[in-house]
């Protein structure tokens, strides 16, 4: 089952932002009032070693989480994880900070979802993250990361280890410290069956969500020999699946249609359904959507070997 299949409503997540409780401008109340204006459904405040607890709205859900730091293997290899629906208040190690698989574990154990934050930020190599046994996932995009320093883009990571069989999904955030100007640009639709964090946290366990930069994805149908897609007006739509392989559907005048076809267009010739052909024996594939302005939606795994 995919997110588009299962019963529920689509939220609109922040999943990464700051607070004055750990490097963010603004305090608990105003970020969660800021991303409630904004027209988000959840927001999980995640600073850096806090469990920042501010109430719930009549129309916006706070997660408790936090960023913790651990070590891949060394401390020059500083990863960031992401404890989503944090229930205990971390504690900041005396001397140095404990193994990734550790803090994956501990942040599991105490209620959290772990997912790794910005690896290309971070430096991180694959082989460093994609066997943590208990991670759900990573960031395939990162707002604060790609503004300041054009690093918030870890697709090509993610590719790699789901080539290689590891079930990871995919969170697209803003990572927001400075509201404003690094908000408001990157959310996480999640299939939920209803607004609660119990609700949220169980469809992030199980993967049903998507990330998107602006493009909607509407639906998406798999079959053994296609996938199709629906979604709002699109420039490309794109079926990763392994290293040379995979379609591509791209408009315009000019499209070049790469083993697949499109079903329909809206009246500037951009894609809103397309026909993706499924390469034979493929070890997984994903679907990404990128509209006009170069804004792009990310499903996670379709399917993987």
């Amino acid at each position: 089952m995919t997110p588009f299949d299962a019963p529920g409503a689509w939220l609109r997540c922040a999943l990464h932002a700051h607070t004055t409780n750990s490097d963010g401008e603004l305090s608990p109340e105003l970020l969660a009032r800021h991303y409630e204006w904004a027209g988000y459904d959840v927001l999980a405040i995640s600073d850096h070693w806090v469990r920042t607890e501010v109430p719930s709205t009549g129309k916006l859900l706070v997660i408790p989480s936090a960023e913790l730091n651990a070590l891949a293997p060394t401390r020059e290899d500083d990863a960031h994880v992401l404890a989503l629906g944090l229930d205990v208040d971390p504690i900041v190690p005396e001397l140095d900070f404990a193994p990734l698989q550790d803090v994956v574990a501990w942040a599991a154990e105490n209620g959290a979802v772990p997912f790794l934050a910005h690896t290309y930020w971070s430096g991180l190599r694959v082989q460093q993250w994609e066997d943590c046994e208990g991670l759900a996932g990573i960031e395939v995009w990162n707002t604060g990361c790609e503004l300041e320093v054009g690093r918030g883009d870890s697709s090509l990571h993610w590719d790699e280890a789901l080539e290689r069989g590891r079930p990871l999904t995919a969170l697209a955030t803003d990572d927001s410290h400075h509201p404003g100007y690094d908000s408001g640009f990157a959310w996480t639709w999640v299939r939920a069956k209803e607004k609660t964090q119990r609700a949220v946290l169980d469809a992030l366990r199980a993967g049903m969500f998507y990330g998107s930069t602006g493009p909607r994805v509407d639906a998406v149908e798999v079959t053994d020999s296609h996938v199709t897609v629906r979604c709002s007006p699109a420039a490309n739509v794109t079926l990763y699946t392994g290293r040379r392989r995979g379609a591509r559907a791209n408009a315009g005048r000019l499209g070049y249609p790469n083993k697949s076809q499109i079903l329909e267009r809206d009246d500037a010739g951009l894609i809103t359904a397309v026909l993706l052909e499924r390469p034979f024996s493929q070890p997984y594939g994903r679907i990404e959507v990128a509209d006009a302005n170069g804004n792009r939606a990310w499903t996670n795994a379709l399917w993987i070997a």
